[in-house]
């Protein structure tokens, strides 16, 4: 039981963190960031790309937090019974969770174990905001993209074959906008969706093996 809940929580995030960063260095040594960057007039790409490192970096300090909290239950676990070793108010997620089960003394539990859940949760919401930002700043970049490609049309005013090939190249600066901005909103929300999905069943499984925790353990001893 303790064994899953001991396992690097931290580690696993910074491999899949630097799985992530190798991809991106492939693909920037293949010069697709270079050239994806650099057809985007919009400038809507480097905004996604500076939000997903941005948000990345949030999902790491919070699987950080996670692992500790994780910890901190395989500890609790272990010392299960001496409640003498358990954590007290003011000594981490546990020990404040523990000191109003001690306080309430009597009672169900389930109230203060699903308003703790939800606390947690909450740490994630930002994610999952970004991660539906990312794709809709890929949405808007098409929009923008197809905008840009149909300016020259309407300022053609008639047709002239001298400049279809200046024609042309206008409309393919814009396709580019609207392509590779929807290319890089897809990509980074899709990774930030796993990535957070990943927390989230930490999560899930953090507060469910609590859960049993107390209804085993704490109950009889809360008093």
């Amino acid at each position: 039981m303790s064994g899953s809940l001991e396992s690097n929580l931290t580690l696993r995030a910074l491999i899949i963190a630097f799985l992530v960063a190798f991809g991106f260095y492939l693909a920037a040594d293949l010069g697709l960031v270079r050239r994806g960057l650099g057809a985007d007039q919009s400038r809507l790409s480097l905004v996604i790309l500076a939000l997903y490192v941005g948000a990345t970096l949030h999902w790491l300090w919070l699987a950080h937090r996670l692992a500790a909290d994780r910890r901190q239950m395989a500890k609790l676990e272990a010392s299960q019974d001496a409640p003498e070793d358990w954590p007290s108010a003011g000594q981490g997620t546990l020990g404040d969770l523990i000191g109003n089960l001690r306080k309430k003394a009597k009672g169900d539990s389930s109230v203060l174990i699903g308003a703790l859940g939800d606390d947690l949760a909450n740490r994630h919401a930002l994610g999952h905001f970004l991660s539906d930002v990312l794709l809709k700043l890929g949405l808007l970049g098409t929009v923008v993209g197809f905008i840009l490609m149909l300016i020259p049309l309407g300022e053609a005013g008639g047709f002239d074959a001298a400049l279809m090939p200046r024609l042309l190249g206008a409309m393919s600066s814009g396709m580019s906008v609207a392509l590779y901005t929807t290319f890089a909103g897809l990509v980074t929300s899709t990774l930030l969706k796993a990535q957070y999905y990943m927390l989230d069943a930490s999560l899930a499984q953090f507060v469910n093996r609590l859960t049993v925790f107390v209804d085993v353990h704490v109950g009889s001893d809360a008093s």
